[in-house]
C-alpha cells in the first residue's frame, strides 16, 4: 500500500511537472554554452595592428552617437576577435524602457551593429532564451511558476529514488537483467539521479524567495530616462592603479556611475579564486567620482550565505571547470528531457493497458 502511494505521488508529479522539465532540460543545455552560440550573433571582428582602444574612448564615442541615453554598464572584450559590448538606453529603441545592445569594433571604435535585449529573440536569441529559462518571459508569474515546478520536480525524484533503490546497483553494475527497452525510464533515472538533484535543489533554492511574503508585494516604480553624464574620470587610469594593487584580479563587466555621487562598480575575477567561482562576476570593485577605490566585494570577502548563494549559482549553471563540465552539463540536461519523455510515454502505456 505504502509503494502504491509513493508510485502515485511520482506519476502525479512527474505528469505536472513533465513539460517543466523538458523545457527546462533543453533550454538549460543549451544555455550552458550561452557565449559560444551567442558569438554567432555578435558581429565579426578582425583587428589588423592589435591596438584596442581605452574604455574611456569607447564610452565617449557611444555618448556622441547616442547623446540622449543612458549608458549602463560595458563587456569588455577577452579576446582580440570579440567586440567591446556596450547596454544602453535610449529613447530609438522601445522608448528607453528596454536595454539594446551596441558594439564596438576594439580598434577603430565604429560602431558595428545594435540589437535589442531579451525580447529580441531574432538578433538575441540566447538573451531571449535565457529569460524563458528564467521566468517563461511572464515576470514575477514565471518567477513563481519556475519555483513551484522545481519543488514537484524534487518531489519526483525523492519518489523515484523510493521507489527504485533497490535496483540502483543493478543498474551500476551492468546486469543484463534491468537492461530492457522497457526500463529506459529507469536507467535514465538512475544514471542522471546525482546530477538531477543537484539541478533540482539548486533551481529550487534559487526561486525559494517565490515562497516569501516581500514577492508578492507590489511596487509602483516608474524607471526614468536619463542621459548618462560624462565620466568623472579616466577609467583607463583608475583600473592600471587597481591592478597594482590587485594584480590578479581582471575586469569583465563595467557598470558606470549615473551621477557624482553613484559608484562605478567593475565586476571581475581573482586569478587565485577558487575554480568553482565564476571567471567574469565572483569579485567586484567599486570607483568614487575620483576613481580612487571606495570598497571591494572579493568573494572571500563576504559572508558565508551569500557565498553559497553564489557557489550554488555557479552549481546550478555550470559555470566553473571550462569546456569539459559544459559538456558535461548538456549531455546531462538533454538526459532530463529524456527522463521527461519517457516517464511520459510510460503513463500512456499504463493508461492504455488499464
Amino acid at each position: 500500500m505504502k509503494k502504491r502511494f509513493v508510485f502515485y505521488i511520482h506519476s502525479f508529479a512527474g505528469l505536472l511537472s513533465g513539460l517543466f522539465i523538458l523545457l527546462m532540460s533543453l533550454s538549460g543545455a543549451a544555455l550552458v554554452f550561452h557565449d559560444e552560440l551567442d558569438g554567432f550573433q555578435q558581429p565579426a571582428v578582425k583587428m589588423n595592428y592589435l591596438n584596442k582602444l581605452s574604455v574611456d574612448s569607447c564610452y565617449r564615442i557611444v555618448q556622441n552617437r547616442y547623446p540622449h541615453a543612458q549608458v549602463s554598464n560595458c563587456s569588455l572584450p577577452e579576446n582580440n576577435r570579440q567586440p567591446f559590448s556596450f547596454f544602453i538606453y535610449d529613447s530609438s529603441y522601445k522608448s528607453g524602457t528596454r536595454a539594446m545592445e551596441v558594439f564596438l569594433h576594439p580598434e577603430t571604435g565604429k560602431i558595428l551593429n545594435a540589437r535589442g535585449g531579451s525580447d529580441d529573440i531574432q538578433h538575441n536569441f540566447m538573451s531571449w532564451l535565457s529569460k524563458f529559462h528564467n521566468s517563461f518571459h511572464l515576470d514575477k508569474k514565471g518567477e513563481w511558476l519556475l519555483g513551484f515546478f522545481a519543488l514537484v520536480f524534487l518531489i519526483s525524484l525523492i519518489t523515484g529514488l523510493i521507489l527504485f533503490r533497490k535496483s540502483i546497483g543493478a543498474v551500476l553494475l551492468f546486469r543484463k537483467a534491468v537492461y530492457r527497452k522497457g526500463n529506459l525510464h529507469q536507467l535514465i533515472g538512475v544514471y542522471a539521479l546525482v546530477f538531477n538533484f543537484m539541478i533540482a535543489v539548486t533551481g529550487f533554492w534559487m526561486q525559494r524567495y517565490v515562497f516569501k511574503k516581500d514577492f508578492y508585494a507590489s511596487y509602483n516604480y516608474t524607471p526614468v530616462l536619463k542621459p548618462s553624464p560624462p565620466l568623472s574620470f579616466s577609467f583607463d587610469s583608475a583600473y592600471q592603479a587597481l591592478k597594482k594593487n590587485h594584480p590578479d584580479f581582471t575586469a569583465s563587466v563595467i557598470y558606470f556611475a549615473q551621477s557624482k555621487k553613484g559608484k562605478t562598480a567593475v565586476y571581475g575575477s581573482r586569478a587565485s579564486n577558487s575554480f568553482i567561482h565564476s571567471k567574469k562576476l565572483a569579485d567586484a570593485v567599486f570607483l568614487d567620482s575620483s576613481g580612487a577605490v571606495a570598497k571591494t566585494r572579493f568573494v572571500n570577502e563576504i559572508s558565508s550565505d551569500d557565498r553559497y548563494d553564489i557557489i550554488n549559482s555557479q552549481l546550478h549553471m555550470g559555470k566553473y571547470g571550462g569546456m569539459p563540465v559544459k559538456i558535461i552539463y548538456c549531455l546531462f540536461g538533454l538526459a532530463g528531457s529524456f527522463l521527461s519523455i519517457t516517464g511520459f510515454l510510460l503513463w500512456l502505456r499504463r493508461k492504455k493497458n488499464a
